[in-house]
């Protein structure tokens, strides 16, 4: 490659390399088209690269000429070591995959054609769209509330397939990555799915369990729910999922799914209650060098505190005061600050003389709010820092590392 030069022309905008499936897109410019599903789709951008024109149509024209003198190319530099680039695979239409979606309604085909969506789906972003136009998403979605209204009518028996017509289901749903407005769709006027996705979160099938709450996850970041009422056993199964760690991605979907939950007051005492505040504590515990993980189950842990019940099962372990304070200052701005709230959240609700007060003492939680005054973590960490020594002086008056500028109680 280093010998020959290859025409600009051959090379994609985006990824700087040489396109393998040349696609117009409607601003006249032409673009590898993985290059530029993944600039439209997954990075949800409505502008041409190039031109930065706003996209009001994002159909992709197959660029034939361009593709045969890309392939010509490489057959002529065959030598060099460039392989011929493949014919590329058109995408499917919507009425193949409306045909697939009859056909699947058929017990006898129904896993096949699953299949074959799953396949189709893994192929490039425009046929995850092609997909989701012909309504694949709730027809997957039928299949897997009908499963689960057998599973609760009806004692079913032990069977051996590996995979399961619901779980297949499952899989292709979350492998199309749904706009805002199918995963609005999912959840309708009624919280049928929701059961049912709690219902795979049961599972014994690692696999389903995480396709379940990341689908939860990415529907309850669309839509409002202040509004909905959910019972304590999603909490519990969320919180289960978190505790069982039984992937990554599932541990992280778990606390975005707390975070986007717990600024509402009833589902905070919910969420209390399924043991999330002692299932953090342990989780920030067993992953000490996450940032990302540690950021997250710190803001929980901050929003589930805002009630008595999250306060109480912070203090009932052993190690809730201890973690948090080590927590700050150590991990990022972000996560101290974090940190100082929760503590807060406990300072404010102490009496002047209790065990709880001399617990953040000897644990060195005094010492480190003492030391966030001294250090650049930010005025909002500093100004809940000041307010918390200056609320307990008094009992912790004969601390060394209390600052004489403290005065001994609040103004009157």
């Amino acid at each position: 490659m280093d010998e020959i030069e290859v025409p600009s022309y051959f090379v994609c905008p985006i990824s700087l390399e040489i396109m393998k499936d040349p696609v117009i897109l409607s601003t006249g410019i032409t673009y590898d088209r993985m290059s530029i599903e993944k600039w439209i789709f997954s990075r949800k951008n409505n502008t041409c690269p190039v031109t930065k024109q706003l996209l009001t149509d994002t159909e992709l024209t197959p660029n034939h000429t361009l593709r045969r003198l890309i392939q010509a190319w490489c057959t002529l530099n065959a030598s060099y070591g460039i392989q011929r680039i493949a014919t590329p695979r058109l995408p499917v239409s919507t009425s193949q995959i409306s045909k697939l979606l009859k056909d699947a309604k058929s017990p006898k085909l129904q896993m096949r054609c699953l299949q074959t969506l799953k396949s189709i789906a893994s192929e490039n972003e425009s046929n995850k769209r092609f997909m989701e136009a012909a309504g694949a998403a709730n027809f997957l979605a039928s299949i897997i509330i009908k499963a689960n209204r057998s599973s609760e009518d009806e004692v079913v028996e032990e069977e051996f397939e590996l995979t399961k017509p619901e779980d297949e289901a499952l899989s292709v749903l979350y492998q199309l990555q749904l706009s805002e407005t199918s995963l609005k769709s999912l959840i309708g006027e009624n919280s049928e799915f929701i059961e049912s996705m709690i219902g795979f979160m049961k599972s014994e099938n690692y696999e389903s369990r995480t396709y379940s709450i990341l689908l939860v996850k990415s529907i309850f970041s669309v839509v409002d729910t202040e509004m909905m009422t959910f019972r304590g056993e999603l909490f519990q199964e969320v919180v289960r999922v978190l505790k069982d760690e039984i992937s990554p991605k599932a541990s992280k979907a778990a606390l975005q799914l707390l975070i986007n939950l717990s600024p509402v007051g009833r589902n905070r005492i919910k969420a209390s209650e399924a043991g999330a505040v002692q299932v953090i504590v342990d989780f920030l515990l067993s992953h000490p060098s996450d940032r990302r993980i540690c950021e997250m189950a710190l803001t929980v842990l901050d929003l589930l505190c805002q009630c008595a019940e999250g306060r109480s099962e912070l203090l009932k372990h052993g190690a809730g005061l201890a973690i948090v304070s080590k927590k700050i200052l150590r991990v990022s701005r972000f996560a101290s600050d974090r940190g100082v709230r929760i503590i807060h959240s406990i300072a404010k609700f102490s009496g002047s003389n209790s065990s709880v007060l001399q617990e953040m003492l000897q644990l060195g939680v005094v010492s480190k709010l003492c030391l966030v005054l001294q250090v650049d973590c930010g005025s909002k960490a500093k100004e809940k820092a000041t307010e918390i020594l200056k609320m307990h002086s008094r009992s912790w008056k004969n601390s060394p590392c209390l600052p004489m500028t403290v005065p001994s109680s609040y103004p009157a």
